[in-house]
């Protein structure tokens, strides 16, 4: 998968939602306030985010917020230890924000992301619900 087949997909399933782009990061919304993204695309590493690795040629992360269930469901209720934040196409607990329940894959492969696309679709329908009690 690539980062336009994952925005394709993600924008295709928005409905009235959108993406903006930042420092060639891809931030998708559903409301109109770009204050909290439900899934970001990140390219490169950040001063606060550098455990992924991401300035590698070609490498970028799919981060993704879920619901506390979902996450524990996935990854259980334990801080994340031991995990290699730099591995390719594997799902994990997001290495900075795990703790608000974010979840990121590196690359992720077809396989992979469909995995990945009902936890895209749960994170939009929480955006949803988020902005109808503001």
């Amino acid at each position: 998968m690539t980062e336009d087949d994952i925005t394709q997909h993600i924008i295709d399933s928005l409905g009235g939602g959108h993406f903006q782009v930042a420092d060639d990061n891809t931030f998708f919304f559903h409301g109109a306030d770009n204050k909290f993204p439900f899934a970001t695309i990140v390219t490169k590493d950040s001063e606060s985010d550098s455990a992924s690795n991401l300035n590698r040629p070609g490498v970028f992360r799919l981060n993704v917020g879920v619901g506390k269930e979902t996450f524990r469901a996935l990854f259980g209720e334990q801080e994340p230890v031991g995990i290699d934040f730099a591995a390719l196409d594997r799902l994990m607990p997001h290495p900075v924000y795990a703790k608000m329940y974010w979840v990121s894959v590196i690359n992720p492969g077809a396989k992979t992301f469909e995995t990945v696309k009902p936890l895209i679709a749960e994170a939009r329908s929480l955006a949803a619900a988020r902005d109808k009690t503001r």
